[in-house]
């Protein structure tokens, strides 16, 4: 199953870009033999200044057709991240071919696109840069396929 992480906003050189290429990198390694991967990285821009609405419209188009479409959203559910592993692994012997997980600009999401989304998750209620939710996704995705590999990196 592919993995796509479409988002608004482009990620300049510094330590965010450095940490999401390197789970990102591991997760493909991981995943490989799982069943998962790789992993893709879209960037969206709304330089016309549309906002959320024609953030949205990007963001559609930045997605896989037929991927199943995982919001990142404040009000998504939480999991632990067991059951994050356990849910990515259930959407692939589902057969999906892609799983796209869609992060916001500065504003959000907007909301018809969230409704559109076959899940929402959150990384708890507190309000994240949307730039740092990248990192803290690529991470939670190499976990996951860790996690699915029996691998030591996470502890309980």
């Amino acid at each position: 199953m592919r993995v796509h992480i479409c988002a608004v906003g482009r990620l300049r050189a510094g330590p965010e870009l450095d940490l999401i290429r390197d789970y990102a990198a591991r997760f493909d390694r991981t995943g490989r033999a799982l069943g998962l991967g790789p992993l893709t990285l879209t960037e969206v821009d709304d330089r016309k200044g549309g906002g959320m609405t024609a953030e949205a419209a990007l963001l559609r188009r930045a997605l896989p057709q037929g991927a199943l479409v995982c919001c990142l959203d404040e009000r998504g559910a939480q999991m632990a991240s067991p059951a994050f592993a356990d849910w990515m692994a259930s959407c692939r012997d589902q057969g999906r071919g892609d799983l796209a997980f869609v992060i916001g600009g500065a504003d959000g999401i907007d909301p018809a696109l969230r409704a559109e989304a076959d899940q929402a998750i959150s990384f708890g209620r507190m309000v994240w840069p949307h730039m740092l939710v990248r990192a803290m996704l690529t991470e939670q995705l190499y976990r996951a396929a860790s996690i699915l590999a029996g691998a030591p990196y996470h502890r309980v």
